[in-house]
């Protein structure tokens, strides 16, 4: 698991990397403003039908075939098993993207009510352009799970380097001219391009792609069984962002697009740490599910890892907001103002990070011992507390109100999914999460007030430009590491073994 870790680790630092670069030209070339704002509501409306199907079946797919690979015969009716679920899944959402491109208009003025004409026509456009990529981005999911349930990770944790570059050629070449068009056909182009990515392991994992519509094979039925819970809980989660959207439209022109741009970098240590961790652990979350004992162990060591690396993040991009913003997106149609409003999304998003990485370890461990029920009523209550929050919260506070809410309901999800996953399986010890919680909490909360006295001495003696808030944020995110450390040391906390473990594992691959 280490080794698949780090190897996905580095590939998603690439994908991650590219992926600002590719933030930085759309920053660049459309600001904050109305089209782009028209864009990520056509986004996530193509987000919302793949979480409604291909999410669901994907999540579904990974443990049906981790469990089938122990021999060749059984390994064979997995690989028929994932051919079934691609052509269904195929089929039914090329049917679904055909009827809402009839009605895109109607859905359209549902999901941005707060629009105006033009606004609304941008996003109709953009809509239509990205309802090509479904398909395309529902064969990768259900390709790159095959993949990862064979252990194979290399081509899964690549796909979104190929995607960025093509995003970042598109916008530069064409974003200037046409506009919204040519963000849309970006993402549709760059899709493909991940598509191709996943056709190159197939025969390395023994897949024939072909079509097959046999709904009696047990394994497509196991897959069935599992992804209406999955489907619900891949569904409220674009809902809440398309709810975050629909009462940011009300809120002027760019209040979209600075929430997106602030979440792109809240949640960047979650793409290179978490999701690699846990893509990695939850193959063996499914092969460690009728051993209690050494599934507590696991995501006692899932969750240990998650928060000795993302606390300090955590502590950082609250500390270095307005330095992270300025350094990334501050040029060209970016002005000022965006920055601003960017910044205030960045420092109000920050908490999320922590209760965003240990939820997907808890979630995923209930995936493995079969329970996706719990998560998705779960799902259901932060849903609740998001769309409340937002509508009260959102038109009082705007940016500060609709961030925050986002924070209140993922640390709900975070906190309940935990207490349940104790409660019916007995997959996680709760002394081991409190005291965990509270030695890494403390030490955060400790390194805040030097982070900050850092930034404030540095920043005066700097002063502004790119370069002065690089040092700033550089030496206030080193001196709230250092803090971080030195509280988990002084209290002898257990979790610095996930440290030393990491440090002679590339000591001794170097």
């Amino acid at each position: 698991m280490g080794s698949a870790a780090a190897l996905l680790t580095l590939l998603s630092a690439a994908s991650a990397l590219l992926g600002f670069g590719r933030d930085v030209v759309i920053a660049a070339v459309f600001g904050a403003g109305a089209v782009l704002d028209a864009y990520l509501v056509s986004q996530g409306l193509m987000n919302l039908i793949l979480g409604l199907v291909a999410g669901a079946m994907a999540k579904a797919l990974v443990p049906v075939v981790a469990r089938a690979t122990a021999t060749e015969e059984t390994a064979q009716r997995a690989s028929h098993s994932a051919t079934v679920v691609l052509s269904v899944t195929v089929l039914v959402l090329g049917v679904a993207s055909v009827m809402l491109w009839l009605f895109t208009r109607p859905v359209v003025r549902v999901l941005a009510p707060g629009f105006d004409a033009a606004q609304s026509e941008l996003a109709v456009t953009s809509t239509r352009i990205i309802l090509v990529a479904v398909v395309f981005v529902a064969g990768t999911n259900l390709l790159a799970a095959v993949a990862q349930a064979r252990r194979r990770f290399f081509w899964a944790g690549v796909q979104g380097v190929p995607f960025n570059l093509v995003m970042i050629g598109t916008v530069a070449a064409f974003g200037p001219r046409y506009g919204v068009a040519a963000l849309a056909a970006g993402f549709v182009l760059g899709s493909a391009a991940r598509l191709v990515c996943q056709l190159i392991p197939l025969r390395a994992i023994g897949l024939r792609l072909r079509i097959s519509f046999d709904l009696r094979d047990p394994g497509f039925r196991s897959v069935a069984r599992l992804a209406p819970p999955l489907l619900v809980g891949s569904a409220i989660v674009n809902v809440n962002t398309l709810v975050d959207r629909a009462v940011g439209s009300f809120l002027g022109e760019g209040v979209i697009s600075a929430l997106s741009y602030g979440w792109r970098l809240v949640t960047l240590p979650e793409m290179l740490v978490v999701v690699s961790l846990v893509t990695v652990l939850y193959p063996a979350f499914g092969a460690a599910a009728d051993d209690r004992g050494e599934l507590r162990r696991l995501v006692g060591q899932g969750l240990s890892t998650v928060m000795v690396v993302i606390a300090p993040m955590s502590a950082a991009l609250l500390v270095c907001a307005p330095f992270v913003v300025q350094i990334v997106y501050q040029r060209g149609s970016f002005d000022a103002e965006a920055g601003e409003a960017t910044s205030t999304a960045v420092m109000w998003y920050a908490p999320a990070l922590l209760a965003l990485a240990w939820r997907e370890v808890v979630t995923r461990a209930s995936y493995a011992v079969g329970d996706t029920v719990t998560p998705v009523l779960v799902a259901l209550v932060a849903m609740a507390v998001n769309v409340v929050g937002d509508v009260t919260l959102g038109p009082v506070f705007g940016v500060p109100g609709l961030a925050g809410t986002t924070v209140l309901s993922v640390g709900c999800a975070a906190l309940l999914n935990t207490w349940l996953l104790r409660r019916r399986h007995g997959a996680v010890r709760l002394r081991h999460v409190a005291g965990l919680l509270a030695r890494t909490g403390c030490a955060a909360v400790l390194s805040v007030p030097a982070g900050l006295l850092c930034a404030h001495l540095v920043a005066d003696r700097i002063g502004d430009g790119a370069v002065g808030a690089a040092v700033t944020a550089a030496l206030s995110s080193m001196s709230i590491a250092a803090v971080f450390l030195a509280v988990l040391a002084a209290i002898r906390a257990p979790e610095l073994s996930v440290l030393t473990a990491a440090v002679r594992i590339v000591l001794r691959r170097g």
